[in-house]
């Protein structure tokens, strides 16, 4: 069986020092996800398509600090894909603007490996 191979995707990044709850943790994950998507859809909406029609491949990853997390950030912007910050609201289990994730993509796979290649599995 042939393995599929997906020329895009998105990648969700979340913090693991701040002990989310899983539930907690996947809400972050999901709002990365949208406001990340929403981002292409403005800035690079041939990928955003592109990524719909294959199947919409998501990968989650960890960091464990904010600065780790802030310098992804920089250095997807820095290479010109769509991404999104986020910060919690603060009405549960962390602080208000706490910095939780951050949605890289969807953008081609090679381009999102050159910034999130080097983590680890969520």
């Amino acid at each position: 069986m042939s393995r599929l191979e997906f020329k895009y995707k998105q990648v969700i990044v979340l913090r693991t020092d701040l002990g989310m709850s899983p539930g907690k943790a996947a809400a972050q994950a999901c709002h990365a996800a949208v406001t990340a998507y929403n981002e292409a859809l403005k800035e690079r909406p041939e990928w955003a398509r592109a990524w719909l029609e294959e199947g919409q491949k998501k990968v989650i990853l960890r960091v464990e600090s904010e600065r780790e997390l802030l310098e992804l950030y920089k250095k997807a912007k820095s290479y010109g894909l769509p991404c999104a910050i986020i910060r919690d609201a603060g009405l549960t289990e962390l602080p208000p603007g706490t910095i939780t994730a951050v949605g890289i993509g969807p953008a081609p796979s090679k381009n999102v490996d050159k910034v999130t290649g080097h983590l680890r599995l969520y």
